[in-house]
């Protein structure tokens, strides 16, 4: 057995005074200062004209705002850590002054908030300045819009760092929800004997926001619900869904097989998915008045493995629909002999992952009706728990990489693989399909659906009393 990796012993932050580091990046590192994880220089490195009292200051407003409140004694021992190296990424005497502010650390973990475009200045000026040796490095999604740029961003990556010093984060991936999602099929007995062709009929996954792009029209037109959410937060939904249990504990073992899973998706062909965009998109700022950037996609996914060949797994996606929640839905096949008369009308059991901002999983079963009559009516087995106070996805994320602990990131391999799927549809030559803003998306999304399937979509539950999804 092999030993574990030491853990890092300092932590860099590029893009210090951006927006990620402002919603994410300080309420995660003032959490881990408070449970004792982040003993250790804290420098955050951005453009020149900042101070490190004016850091300060802002890294208390982020964590009023979003950190659910400053704790004094943390956020004081945060500051008292808390360095600062201004200057221009592309200028080579930055990096030895971030080498002088982490003093006697020599196994960083360096966080990556900044434009890709930027990521093979930085990782050169960290191994020039010898930032890099033993050290570990944190990118942020897309990574990369194509399989060829996903291609070539690992090659830069691995120019300086291996790829076991190598940590593609997508915050999803440390939701309480989602890790529950993976936890509920591999701690328990009873779902695996289901959990294949002969018993499963379909699985649906979707995610559903009411809201706009928010004023980021710009940033929406280089991605597009695909390489937004689908290539990414929801394949990996799709894939703790769907792949066999891993050999061993380890990361490595977990992620081998979330490759096999990858490498088994059949790359997508256009009959398989359906685009939409909602009225008023290209009245945003930043919009093209010409644009074909989809805010909705429903796509049908094929898996060729003995577990899964001949199931389909749908995904849809949007923005502007009738609710914000996330939510997956696999439905069983009927019994083979209708024993009572109501059978053949009754809706099919089903298991129901809610990944919102709580924790349900559901048995959609059938009960029958209080009377004489051997007639039904269907009813859930619902666990519900709610998530407050659990961790911030970034705690447990940016917690894992300084321990070395990838099992909730992502491989080069799986990367590529992932986008080898889409790589057939990512193409806009087709205007998307119209729908209104609060509808669940085109008519046409119905299209992408075996004969006799319709969508299932989510109630409103929590996020319907402003809770985020």
């Amino acid at each position: 057995m092999s030993m574990p990796a030491p853990a890092s012993d300092g932590f860099v932050f590029f893009g210090a005074t951006g927006d990620l580091a402002y919603k994410q990046v300080f309420p995660a590192l003032q959490a881990l200062t408070r449970d004792g994880e982040l003993d250790m220089p804290v420098v955050g490195v951005a453009r020149a004209g900042w101070t490190l009292e004016r850091l300060r200051e802002r890294a208390r407003e982020s964590i009023a705002r979003y950190g659910g409140g400053v704790d004094e004694r943390a956020f004081e021992r945060l500051c008292a850590r808390l360095q600062f190296v201004g200057g221009d990424y592309h200028d080579p005497a930055t990096y030895p002054r971030l080498r002088q502010a982490l003093g006697g650390a020599r196994r960083p973990l360096h966080y990556l908030a900044i434009p890709p475009s930027l990521f093979a200045t930085v990782v050169q000026g960290l191994a020039a300045a010898g930032c890099a040796a033993d050290a570990r490095v944190v990118v942020e999604k897309p990574f990369g819009r194509d399989l060829a740029s996903a291609q070539a961003l690992n090659r830069t990556l691995h120019e300086v760092f291996p790829e076991s010093a190598v940590f593609r984060i997508d915050h999803y991936l440390g939701k309480e929800a989602v890790r529950n999602l993976l936890y509920f099929r591999f701690a328990n007995a009873f779902p695996e004997p289901l959990w294949s062709r002969e018993h499963v009929a379909a699985v649906q996954i979707t995610m559903a926001e009411s809201f706009g792009v928010k004023g980021r029209g710009a940033f929406y037109e280089e991605v597009g619900a695909i390489r937004d959410v689908v290539q990414n937060h929801l394949f990996q939904v799709m894939a703790l869904l769907a792949m066999d249990p891993p050999a061993r504990t380890d990361p490595d073992a977990m992620r081998a097989e979330k490759l096999r899973l990858f490498r088994a998706v059949r790359p997508l062909a256009p009959a398989q998915v359906v685009r939409g965009q909602f009225r008023g998109y290209r009245d945003e700022p930043g919009v093209a008045p010409d644009s074909r950037v989809e805010t909705f996609v429903a796509l049908r996914l094929q898996i060729d493995t003995w577990r899964w060949a001949g199931v389909p797994f749908y995904i849809r996606a949007g923005k502007c629909l009738a609710t914000t929640a996330t939510e997956v839905r696999v439905a069983l096949r009927r019994p083979p002999v209708a024993v009572f008369d109501d059978a053949p009308a009754a809706p099919a059991n089903y298991f129901r992952f809610r990944l919102g901002p709580e924790v349900e999983i559901a048995l959609g079963t059938r009960v029958k009706r209080p009377g004489e009559a051997m007639q039904g009516e269907a009813a859930e087995l619902l666990a519900h728990r709610s998530l407050e106070g659990g961790a911030l996805p970034y705690e447990r994320l940016l917690g894992d990489a300084l321990h070395g602990d990838a099992s909730l990131f992502t491989r080069d391999d799986s990367v590529e693989a992932a986008w080898r799927v889409v790589e057939p549809i990512l193409a806009r030559d087709a205007p998307p399909a119209e729908y209104e803003p609060g509808t669940w998306g085109p008519a046409a999304a119905a299209a992408v659906l075996a004969a006799g399937e319709r969508w299932y979509d989510p109630s409103p539950g929590l996020a319907a009393k402003g809770a985020p999804a």
